[in-house]
């Protein structure tokens, strides 16, 4: 009984972290719902249109499943750890683990019912629409019936539900395996190494993409069905790799950035602070743009070089690019607007640390400098190893197709998601911070 108001109190008290739970967790259940949809079609199609429907759901809708619940578990643990000083007081006062557990747990399960009942809507006419589309190309017969039933949303409220359950789980955790006064000292100053279990996990995936890349430049000859499959899960292995390390390579970077920064005047000076006190939690926002730049650009420049190079006949090399670009579109589309997401939630939680400084002489100009400053070199990191992890689809499948290293076709698109990257980071985390310092300094410094 006590958890359960605790829960409710804390959604009605904490509507920020509420509502970019929500957008996570509703954007995700949307996206599987749409592609689980199919599999509900199949059921009437004929033998050649199911089989055209299962691969579409279980391969393509299979790696938005993956992108989805890694990019729906940051974001929720990222909002968890921000809470960090909020539980440890919970503690102090004789909340149980137990007790805090199942508050962080319900809250989660409760967020999670409430985006997957309110994603049905939108996913009946997204799974019309993609039916319809497959319709068009040729790959279903035109005029297949849409179907929208109990696979989709079993599927998608299941799947998100778990999802939420399990970032919850893993960061009560973290929480409640602390002392009251070692978390509470912690929830500023957050230097704890990345685990191990993770380093090992994110080394692995990362071999995976690279094992892929490999795959695609040796053992194809340019002409196979496959070689698009293969090559293209290269770039999305690679950046869920780097974000699974993000923490760990954060740190080092800071390390290297420090001197520089400091030169750079009292922005810079506290960025570089931040960076290595709170590396942790800004390698949250490192997550949704190393996934943005690298399967965008790695999956649309592969596409370029398709166009370019292609054997296959113009009805089919027009399907295909058609059916690539809207399927890369939803799953770039969900990583912007988990980027967006996610570091409107990491700012607008920054509140009264900004009202603090503030109290103390600052300017809020000069905050919004110091945003500005954490945002570019945020930004910069997150586009470096995304493009990393896009080179691992692009320059092996150019090899494959065209036998040159570097496609001519990789920097206009490259450059254009860059822009792209570093407009939805910056115009976030500025627009966030400028609302953020609406609030008077001294209601936002001593806010708790």
């Amino acid at each position: 009984m006590i958890a359960t108001k605790l829960v409710f109190s804390s959604l009605r008290r904490r509507p920020t972290g509420f509502i970019a739970s929500f957008v996570a967790l509703f954007f995700g259940a949307t996206i599987l719902m749409t592609f689980a949809s199919l599999l509900d079609t199949r059921a009437a199609a004929g033998p050649e249109a199911g089989k055209t429907l299962l691969i579409m759901a279980c391969v393509v809708g299979g790696w938005g499943l993956v992108i989805v619940l890694f990019a729906t578990l940051s974001t929720l643990s990222l909002l968890i750890r921000q809470r960090a000083a909020e539980l440890a007081l919970l503690k102090s006062v004789g909340a149980t683990p137990s007790q805090i557990t199942r508050m962080i747990v319900g809250e989660a399960a409760a967020v999670a019912v409430l985006a997957s009942a309110t994603a049905v809507t939108p996913s009946v006419f997204a799974g019309r629409w993609l039916v319809g589309l497959l319709g068009d190309t040729g790959r279903v017969p035109a005029g297949l019936a849409a179907r929208f039933g109990p696979i989709a949303v079993s599927m998608g409220t299941g799947i998100t539900l778990l999802a939420a359950l399990t970032a919850a789980a893993v960061a009560a955790r973290q929480v409640t395996g602390q002392g009251a006064v070692e978390a509470i000292r912690e929830a500023g100053v957050d230097t704890r190494p990345t685990g191990r279990t993770r380093v090992i996990g994110a080394t692995a995936v990362l071999a995976s993409g690279l094992g892929c890349g490999v795959v695609t430049m040796t053992v194809f000859t340019g002409n196979e069905p496959a070689l698009m499959a293969i090559g293209g899960q290269g770039a999305i292995l690679a950046a869920i790799g780097f974000a699974l390390l993000s923490p760990a390579l954060l740190g080092p970077i800071a390390a290297v950035l420090a001197a520089p920064l400091r030169r750079a005047g009292v922005s810079g000076h506290l960025t570089a602070a931040h960076l290595r006190v709170r590396s942790r939690q800004l390698a949250g926002v490192l997550v949704p743009i190393i996934l943005f730049t690298g399967i965008a650009t790695g999956t649309l420049t592969m596409q370029a070089i398709e166009n370019t190079a292609g054997t296959a006949p113009a009805k089919i090399a027009s399907s295909l690019e058609t059916l690539n670009y809207v399927v890369v579109g939803m799953i770039v589309l969900f990583a912007a607007v988990m980027l967006v997401n996610t570091v409107v939630a990491a700012i607008v939680e920054r509140r009264r640390e900004f009202g603090q400084q503030r109290l103390v002489g600052a300017t809020p100009s000069q905050v919004l400098r110091l945003v500005g400053t954490e945002g570019a070199v945020l930004v910069a990191v997150g586009v470096l190893f995304g493009s990393l992890a896009a080179a691992v689809t692009v320059v092996p499948y150019s090899v494959a197709r065209t036998g040159r290293l570097v496609p001519e076709q990789a920097l206009g698109f490259h450059l254009a998601i860059v822009a792209v990257a570093v407009a939805l980071t910056l115009g976030s985390h500025l627009g966030a911070a400028a609302k953020a310092l609406r609030t008077p300094a001294i209601q936002a410094g001593t806010r708790g």
